[in-house]
């Protein structure tokens, strides 16, 4: 039976900033996660965000169906997705709704009149969620040792690509060890934002490349979001932030979650390392020219910083 963690905790309130992004440091280092608390998003709102979820996952599958997934929003069925290809599944047992960013007009929504205030809810927790990530940008910046308003001056924060996802993993009954609500994956951008309804079934695994692998259960924390480190940061940091392995398990009774991925650059990642002997930067490979400077910006500043860190114990 895989051992509960504990992750450390981060006040968003808390006035000594440079304790707090320490702490951060620590989480992203050992973990790949951490708890945020004190996020600025209300626990009422969370609660109508989670109610209207469910409101919208209880239709019938032919009304959800006319809302299906198209330009990145909408809905996804059951075992529509499999998030680990390896697996000989049909794919993971859970359906979903993606919320893009507001003001491209790309967005789905269900009729008022079927799901009343549906579509504000979710706009109103788009906003909050946007505004609470934009504070801890600036805690994650000083845990890289650098100046706090460094991800806002390189642009990291103009037109971001931030996705909600409705989740929604209902119980089927089945006792089968190889089917899950969401198979073994690492998230793919700078953060992910994560809440549940407490629910269990989150796990993660801190040792990926090793085998046999060891998960862990991941407990939620009543009022706080738990965040976790994507491949984009881990590769800006050069592994020193972890982008690690996890996994949601099939549930025993209905589970529902709200997930956030914001800053999703509108260019492509590019393949680099740091190569500490030479003190240099060296790029491996890029998938397409940059639709944007952005990415470069905040990568060289990133990586600079580390090898300079490297060379001044």
């Amino acid at each position: 039976m895989p051992d509960a963690l504990q992750f450390p905790i981060i006040d968003l309130s808390f006035p000594d900033r440079f304790s707090i992004a320490n702490l951060i440091r620590q989480g992203c280092v050992d973990h790949g996660f951490f708890y945020l608390e004190n996020h600025g998003v209300d626990e009422e709102l969370i609660s109508k965000v989670f109610e209207q979820s469910s409101n919208f996952f209880s239709l019938p599958i032919e009304e959800k169906m006319k809302l299906v997934r198209k330009n990145h929003r909408g809905y996804t069925a059951l075992y529509a997705e499999k998030l680990d290809t390896t697996l000989t599944t049909e794919g993971d047992s859970k359906e979903s709704f993606y919320i893009g960013p507001l003001a491209d007009d790309l967005n789905q929504w269900p009729l008022e009149e079927d799901l009343p205030s549906w579509r504000s809810t979710m706009e109103t927790y788009h906003q909050k969620l946007l505004s609470a990530v934009t504070k801890l940008l600036s805690l994650i910046a000083l845990s890289l040792k650098l100046e706090e308003d460094f991800f806002e001056k390189v642009g990291a924060l103009i037109e971001p690509l931030a996705f909600i996802r409705l989740l929604h993993y209902p119980d089927l009954n089945s006792s089968s060890e190889e089917i899950f609500g969401a198979s073994a994956h690492s998230d793919y951008g700078m953060v992910t934002l994560l809440v549940t309804d407490g629910v269990p079934g989150l796990q993660i695994c801190r040792e990926k490349s090793k085998q046999p692998q060891v998960w862990e259960d991941v407990p939620s924390m009543s009022g706080a979001f738990i965040v976790n480190i994507g491949d984009m940061m881990e590769r800006w940091t050069n592994g020193l932030f972890r982008s690690t392995l996890h996994r949601v398990l099939q549930p025993r009774q209905d589970r529902y979650s709200v997930m956030i991925q914001p800053f999703l650059f509108t260019c492509s990642v590019i393949s680099c390392v740091i190569c500490s002997w030479g003190r240099k930067i060296e790029m491996l490979h890029s998938l397409q020219i940059l639709a944007k400077t952005v990415l470069w910006n905040v990568w060289k500043a990133v990586a600079l910083s580390l090898v300079h860190q490297d060379s001044h114990p």
